[in-house]
């Protein structure tokens, strides 16, 4: 189990009492405008689209704002702003390997606050391809433990490609291949499984271990970091056990 991915869940279930509630907003509106830009307006042609519409319901966005940046991403209305995707590679303190992923109508600004960012909080900016050879690219699926076991989830999805099932403590985490995500994705649908998110992601290969200092150091850089609107996602290799989780959390 990742430690991204227990810090996606901690995050996940604080997101409906979020006071940053708007980036998060803002985020997913601007995930829909992209999905829509890349692939069409259709949701049902275009699997990215689908996927960050349903991310974007599930988290309580309008649907009005959901539409609207829907038809600007797909050039049926005026107003769409040059998006353009750029990752950026660091180091967290405790070596810790940082992705950073950045939806920005401006890279200058982006670069900026992404360094700025990263060293006032201990890290550090890295040469491209210096880290990311750490990570693997996959397809996620978050699927909440409201009624449903890890057997029936492992029942529907493995057919469909899916990798592994992890235990995340309030939900599951299915993993894939990025090109397997919609099948598996299809499969839940299919065997009436809830979920929450299908999205592709970055996955470490290797990960560090933290103690409760280094991840209090790591967790503040990286709150520092979706504080930027340029900011998409950021993926981290670390792992941090469930007892310092807890006390953190507390």
């Amino acid at each position: 189990m990742s430690g991204h991915s227990k810090w996606a869940t901690t995050k996940h279930k604080k997101a409906a009492l979020d006071a940053k509630r708007g980036k998060l907003f803002a985020k997913l509106i601007k995930n829909i405008e992209v999905a829509a830009r890349t692939g069409g307006p259709d949701p049902d042609a275009n699997p990215t689209l689908f996927d960050a519409i349903f991310k974007a319901k599930k988290n309580s966005v309008p649907n009005d704002n959901i539409e609207r940046a829907r038809k600007r991403g797909g050039g049926l209305e005026a107003g769409g702003a040059d998006w353009q995707t750029i990752m950026y590679e660091g180091y967290a303190p405790g070596g810790v390997a940082v992705l950073i992923e950045c939806l920005t109508d401006n890279r200058n600004r982006a670069a900026s606050e992404v360094r700025v960012a990263l060293t006032r909080n201990g890290g550090s900016l890295a040469d491209p391809n210096s880290v990311s050879y750490m990570f693997n690219r996959k397809g996620v699926v978050l699927v909440p433990k409201d009624g449903v076991d890890e057997d029936d989830v492992l029942a529907a999805v493995l057919e469909a490609g899916a990798e592994e099932v992890n235990d995340l403590g309030d939900s599951f985490e299915v993993v894939s291949e990025a090109g397997d995500l919609v099948p598996v994705r299809k499969a839940l649908q299919e065997a009436g499984i809830d979920y929450d998110s299908a999205e592709s992601s970055f996955l470490p290969t290797m990960s560090v271990q933290l103690d409760e200092d280094g991840a209090k150091k790591v967790f503040r850089l990286i709150d520092a970091l979706e504080d930027s609107d340029d900011v998409q996602n950021v993926f981290a290799n670390f792992d941090v056990s469930d007892e310092i989780m807890e006390k953190l959390e507390a």
